[in-house]
């Protein structure tokens, strides 16, 4: 079983790795701007999470091979994206579609492993403290990320984030605590519908533009001031 939820959190540092550095290359940062900022978008989330569980030292740290996947994958996204350059540029739109079903994998992996850890930590923790930490963990680096670059934190005004990462959380959380919990591979077969469950949401969302509700969408007014005709 340990071998299983590593492999699954060693998919999660890779997606987490490959979103941050192709998030880096678009804003035309240099190698060591990719490499870091792959690290942030993967490590960030967990370091808030410790940080806020008091676990010292931070759980990162412990796993030097998840650090060495990271740069070993941002390194290889920036060469293939300054080998193939014109290609890259062209397929751009691609490009970032490919990103987002590569986050989505991340945010998922990341948030059920983040309950787990939460729970081994503090297993009276309950639901609630549990969850958040799933959902902290999960969005944190993006958003370290995103504001590293001057940009306002995706998960705030783009597409359904933050509450994939909850039901996701909420899935593995109450599967692992009560309806698989005698179960041999309970924990698993729990991890694995949380991260599931996480990405439908978030590739659902992608796929139809599903956007939380604002009090003000500017862009969609100026869109229709624009296309209503000037009376004279």
């Amino acid at each position: 079983m340990e071998t299983i939820i590593f492999i699954i959190e060693l998919i999660g540092v890779v997606s987490f790795s490959i979103s941050g550095a192709l998030v880096a290359i678009d804003k035309e940062t240099d190698v060591f701007g990719v490499v870091f900022l792959a690290a942030v978008t993967t490590f960030g989330g967990g370091i808030m999470r410790d940080v806020i569980l008091g676990q010292i030292p931070l759980f990162f740290t412990s796993m030097p091979l998840y650090v060495l996947t990271s740069i070993i994958t941002s390194l290889a996204v920036f060469f293939l994206a300054m080998i193939f350059k014109r290609h890259y540029v062209k397929e751009e739109r691609a490009v970032s579609y490919i990103n987002d079903f590569v986050d989505a994998a991340g945010i998922g992996v990341f948030a059920v492993s983040s309950v787990r850890i939460c729970l081994d930590f503090c297993p009276e923790s309950g639901a609630f403290l549990a969850i958040m930490i799933g959902m902290i963990s999960s969005i944190g680096g993006g958003m370290i990320r995103d504001l590293t670059l001057r940009e306002i934190p995706f998960v705030l005004c783009k597409r359904i984030y933050a509450l994939a990462t909850i039901a996701g959380s909420a899935a593995y959380y109450y599967l692992s605590q009560y309806l698989f919990a005698e179960l041999a591979y309970g924990e698993v077969i729990a991890e694995i519908i949380g991260i599931l469950l996480c990405f439908a949401i978030r590739v659902l969302a992608i796929l139809f533009k599903w956007d939380m509700p604002k009090a003000i969408d500017f862009r969609k007014m100026n869109e229709e001031e624009e296309k209503t005709p000037i009376l004279k």
